[in-house]
């Protein structure tokens, strides 16, 4: 079997409806489908026996969080490639499977583009390398919902660190390009549609300081300061008001050097 799509949720009945409605309209159907629920007391256990005939494996239990939930899933499947697809997510369109499964020969992660839809508007997000640098993955990493991992990336190099709560996707990215040089292809699809509701969108600080952690095991610590330093930086940035400043200083500084020059 070429693919393993594995969903893990935890009380979020309306989206998981979203996700399942997506994936059992999808035309491409050669795949397994496996779903992690937490225990969830929302009626999504109800919900999953609904469908239970359109998914080949799934649970409702209790877990340690959603890495601990998405190993359980990878324990479970027997495709060449996993895509994990939160539930919430849902794809780009009816036919993006059929699209996606052509690429999937050799390279150990193909990877296309997660879009965020704001009004009338679509954002694609991603990074857009063929070749991705160790610098590309500490300023960014794959989208794992977008993303079709070889499992015997799992099985050679060990699965989701349950020890992170947010950022243990980024850091398996990081260890098995950056330092182990697996393969990697990127294609220009849309693959899904991201729903900006997870734990990574809600826990920026707690989520920079897990990536900061993961960086300690594998770069020296000059690197670790200047990947701080340019953090900081961002963050500073990210506010409209100093934005403004540093613009109307840059003006002023302009104005400054044209009246010296003319005086």
């Amino acid at each position: 079997m070429k693919l393993s799509i594995i969903t893990v949720n935890l009380n979020n009945k309306d989206g998981l409806q979203k996700t399942i409605d997506s994936v059992i309209s999808q035309t491409y159907k050669d795949f397994e489908w496996i779903i992690i629920d937490g225990g969830s007391t929302d009626g999504s256990k109800e919900l999953i026996e609904k469908y239970s005939n359109h998914i080949s494996y799934w649970v409702s239990e209790p877990d340690k969080g959603i890495y601990n939930a998405m190993n359980k899933g990878i324990k479970q499947a027997h495709g060449e490639y996993l895509q994990f697809l939160n539930s919430g997510d849902i794809y780009f369109e009816d036919n993006t499977l059929k699209q996606v499964v052509k690429f999937l020969i050799n390279e150990d992660i193909v990877y296309g583009y997660a879009v965020i839809k704001n009004n009338n508007t679509n954002k694609r997000v991603n990074i857009r390398h063929e070749i991705i640098s160790c610098y590309d993955l500490t300023r960014n990493t794959i989208n794992h919902q977008c993303a079709f991992i070889k499992k015997k990336l799992f099985d050679i190099f060990g699965l989701y660190d349950e020890n992170y709560k947010i950022v243990s996707d980024w850091k398996f990215f990081f260890d098995v390009i950056a330092i182990q040089k697996c393969s990697t292809k990127h294609i220009n699809l849309d693959i899904i549609i991201y729903d900006t509701t997870g734990i990574s969108q809600t826990n920026s600080i707690e989520m920079e300081n897990e990536r900061r952690e993961i960086l300690r095991l594998y770069l020296p610590e000059y690197a670790i300061d200047d990947y701080i330093s340019r953090f900081q930086i961002n963050e500073i940035l990210r506010h409209k008001s100093t934005r403004f400043l540093l613009a109307a200083l840059y003006r002023l500084t302009i104005k400054m050097e044209e009246w010296n020059f003319l005086h």
